[in-house]
């Protein structure tokens, strides 16, 4: 028996003063309905109602019953009402986890429009280039990216594409000379990205189909922002993401290197530990992330 579901009925019957009226709101039928109740009087162990053919009134326990059950559904209804409000209003404590690069090049410049236009809510962004068990770790939202989510209990959005380029720079092209295939890279100081799927094998597609380059780089590292700028430093060849490559190829400290070759495009996901977690803070900076991303 579903006490709720009884106390709601029970409060129909006597607002209604009616066994049929109340089971015709309910959508039930008068004899669902009185068996409903004579179960309840049975577990209490006394009558709550008392009826004739004619009449029905309340005994002194169904009385008492009738305004404590009153109390308890309105204080439920109370309480989905703030919850239901609340999921609507952006509001509370945020917290999201991002990669160090994805949260200084692409969240830390939309974060001043979004605090002006939510001032009340706190926000707590934690940058880690390692997946963090987000349930442990108490976040609303982790930005991750990467070829295709594992099937997991974690609710996960695609919200954008990467593409992911080839690059290097200048001084070091002049030194080394420009790669005209493929087959040249692996005669490259090649610096690699330690949590990268393409650390030692890069599958290229370009012009002429696939190419797969078995890599051994003498230089490696679990940062792309370290690797920008070992790259601008003149250090080698290595894969970047556009949104940490775009500034440096615009003020032409770095040249895309076989412009018509790109490695697989990674996907940006939203990743939330469950349906719960989206809330209206968390698509109020959905909306902000994804302007941020579009090309």
């Amino acid at each position: 028996m579903d006490k709720l579901s009884v106390m709601q009925a029970f409060q129909r019957i006597v607002e209604r003063g009616s066994f049929a009226r109340a089971a015709e709101d309910l959508g039930v039928s008068p004899a669902l309905l009185s068996r409903e109740i004579k179960l309840l009087e049975d577990s209490l162990g006394c009558p709550l109602l008392t009826r004739t053919t004619r009449s029905m009134s309340l005994t002194d326990a169904g009385r008492l019953y009738y305004e404590e059950a009153s109390g308890i559904l309105n204080a439920v209804t109370q309480v989905e009402t703030r919850i239901r409000d609340g999921a609507r209003a952006v509001q509370g404590h945020l917290k999201v986890n991002a990669s160090s690069s994805f949260g200084q090049t692409v969240i830390a410049p939309i974060l001043p429009g979004f605090l002006d236009t939510y001032p009340d809510l706190r926000l707590t962004l934690s940058m880690d280039d390692r997946v963090v068990d987000m349930v442990e770790g108490g976040f609303d939202l982790s930005i991750r990216i990467r070829p295709a989510m594992p099937d997991s209990a974690l609710l996960a959005r695609k919200i954008g594409t990467i593409r992911q380029r080839i690059f290097a720079a200048p001084a070091y092209l002049d030194r080394a000379g420009l790669p005209q295939a493929p087959e040249d890279i692996p005669h490259h100081r090649v610096i690699g990205f330690l949590l990268a799927e393409h650390l030692t094998s890069w599958t290229l597609t370009g012009p002429s189909g696939t190419r797969t380059l078995s890599l051994d780089p003498p230089v490696r590292v679990g940062n792309s922002l370290v690797l920008r700028d070992l790259l601008i430093a003149g250090h080698g060849i290595g894969t970047l993401p556009d949104f940490v490559a775009n500034l440096p190829e615009a003020r032409g400290e770095l040249v895309r290197v076989l412009p018509e070759w790109e490695l697989p495009a990674p996907e940006v996901f939203a990743v939330s530990a469950s349906r719960l977690g989206m809330d209206a803070k968390v698509i109020a900076f959905l909306d902000h992330l994804r302007a941020a991303l579009r090309p």
